[in-house]
């Protein structure tokens, strides 16, 4: 088979996997997954004793979703090392991913109380397909090409994931902002799943299984898994003959766990804590899509000229430049009535106030004992709040005033200075805001825990001098300004990423590729879980910029180590591991 159609293959499967990255995990199903927990738990629930916020939730469900795959890796790559079942794994992890994918689906059609639920175990499979397939793939580089070739063929796959989950996200977002309807978002899901599954097909025709010489025979399970781990054990024990490729893993651990927790948890941090609509984020995350592919190519030439290392080192110093700048994010404090949330509105004709929501305010939550919808039940005579009797069955009591369009429906109320004083103190605990426009009670409210509230969070005064000093006097948006931010990330994630794993691969043997990109695995899984675990904690004990801020200082620490890797060194030894290798199945 001729060595192009292979790069094209191997390129395919990034083109289909990124449909699940880009429209689900960062674009559409952090602000969904937000809204079926709101809707069900308000902007918190709590669990072991703690409150969990949606992010935190999302944080943990990426988490778990790595865990088995971080276990499982090293020994799993063993086995596929000695036989050819490489490609085996991979179709096999891929229809476990992408099957959950579709089923993420169902999610709003199983009741209020169990949708977010069954969105977040589907969700974490999905991840365990992802991540369990992408130790397989990664390990078919290095058959892929030599060493000089690299470079070009990791760029040119993530490119084309990057323009593959581009173009299906120009679709997604055109069918969320023309069409209506709940099955617009669950056909994001199912869609993004099979367009995963499609193109992976033509991987499966086009890339061969990589040949092994000396093939072991099958084995049972307890004595597959037996030999696994004692290799894996050997392998460890062994571990000073390859001290600069393990060097390199603590190094990757460390600086990918910060790229990949910020880019996995960018969506749900936007909604969540900065505000922003599904629309503005989808946005976003398309323009970073076409940035990031020729971008990719970009870092390629630079490799070429500076080497792989320098071209690395300097994506991660950029990369804390970024994360500086999203800590920095800030919406802008609200100024026109039009703005919040609750538009209370003097009407001299009737001499009453008419109220309304704003269009788009997200969901008050949907379960009867929460302490939202117990709000919105004391103050119901004066909220643009409605039964829905449709849906009462699910845990309703009421919810925003919307016709069937989304368009808000006005109500005269009684507002009085009693319930004004009442409402304004209830803000106290609130992620509401409200004006009042007109005649004797003209003020406003916003609530503690809406997205323009800042002060008391410990790092809160980085935005709020940004706000200050930068964003209100330039008049720039929180949308603009995770635009501004997010293109900068788009131009470094296809080329650190790409060159990460080009780096490793130039330093694994070929002749037990999968057994070290099962390590690799292993330490990007363990990054995986570590990254949003150290959000989801730093968030539940401070906030979701603490959280940012810890990340950060892993990709410092990984940048730190990669200093001291030697790569020249790193390939010789692989070099030294292939022959000897080769010459034991020989003799």
């Amino acid at each position: 088979m001729a060595e192009d159609q292979r790069v094209r293959g191997y390129c395919a499967y990034d083109w289909g996997k990124s449909a699940f990255e880009t429209s689900v995990t960062t674009a559409v199903f952090p602000a969904w997954f937000a809204y079926l927990f709101a809707e069900a738990n308000g902007i918190s629930t709590k669990i072991l004793g703690s409150e969990w916020t949606a992010d935190a939730m999302f944080s943990a469900a990426v988490m778990a979703g790595a865990l088995l795959v971080a276990i499982c890796a090293p020994s799993l790559g063993v086995i596929a090392d000695r036989r050819m079942i490489k490609i085996w794994w991979l179709r096999t992890l891929t229809w476990v991913g992408a099957i959950s994918c579709v089923l993420l689906a169902l999610s709003p059609y199983l009741g209020v109380s169990i949708g977010w639920i069954w969105a977040t175990v589907m969700f974490m499979i999905a991840n365990v397909g992802l991540n369990g397939a992408g130790v397989f793939y990664n390990a078919l580089l290095p058959h892929m090409g030599d060493e000089s070739e690299m470079d070009s063929i990791s760029n040119k796959a993530f490119a084309a994931g990057y323009l593959g989950g581009g173009l299906l996200l120009v679709v997604h977002l055109g069918m969320v902002l023309s069409l209506d309807g709940e099955w617009v978002i669950p056909f994001v899901m199912a869609s993004s799943g099979l367009w995963w599954l499609g193109f992976a097909q033509m991987t499966f025709r086009l890339v061969p299984e990589p040949h092994i010489e000396d093939e072991m025979e099958p084995m049972g399970i307890i004595a597959s898994s037996k030999l696994a781990l004692n290799e894996v054990y050997s392998t460890l024990k062994d571990i000073k003959s390859f001290k600069t490729l393990f060097l390199y893993m603590l190094a990757y651990f460390c600086f990918i766990d910060g790229i990949n927790s910020v880019t996995a948890l960018a969506g749900v941090f936007g909604i969540v804590v900065l505000g922003l609509t599904t629309t503005g984020l989808i946005l976003t995350i398309l323009i970073i899509q076409f940035v990031a592919a020729p971008a990719a190519i970009g870092f390629t030439k630079l490799a070429d000229k500076w080497g792989t290392k320098k071209a690395l080192q300097f994506s991660l110093v950029c990369w804390c430049v970024v994360i500086i700048g999203a800590l920095s994010f800030a919406p802008l404090e609200l100024d026109e009535h039009e703005n919040y949330d609750i538009q209370y509105s003097w009407d001299e004709d009737s001499q009453t106030y008419i109220v309304e929501a704003r269009e788009g305010v997200n969901n008050i939550a949907a379960l009867p004992d929460d302490d939202e919808q117990k709000w919105a039940l004391e103050y119901e005579e004066i909220l643009p709040v409605q039964q829905n009797k449709d849906v009462k069955r699910q845990g309703y009591a009421v919810e925003w005033a919307f016709d069937e369009d989304g368009a808000p429906i006005a109500m005269e109320v009684a507002l009085t200075k009693d319930l004004v004083d009442r409402l304004m103190e209830s803000m106290e605990e609130s992620r509401f805001s409200f004006s009042i426009e007109g005649g004797e009670l003209e003020t406003t409210g916003i609530g503690v825990d809406h997205p323009t509230s800042l002060g008391d969070g410990v790092l809160d005064f980085i935005p709020d001098t940004a706000r200050s000093l930068i964003w209100a006097p330039l008049g720039i948006t929180v949308f603009f300004q995770f635009l501004l931010l997010g293109a900068f990330a788009g131009a470094l994630l296809g080329g650190s990423q790409g060159l990460a794993r080009s780096m490793f691969g130039q330093m694994v043997p070929e002749t037990r590729s999968a057994e070290f990109f099962g390590f690799f695995g292993f330490f990007g899984k363990v990054a995986a879980l570590l990254g949003p675990l150290i959000y989801a904690i730093m968030t539940v004990w401070f906030d979701s910029r603490v959280g940012i801020f810890a990340i950060s200082l892993l990709i410092v620490a990984g940048a730190i180590i990669l200093k001291r890797v030697d790569v020249e060194d790193g390939i010789a030894v692989a070099n030294a591991e292939d022959e000897r290798n080769r010459s034991g199945v020989e003799e």
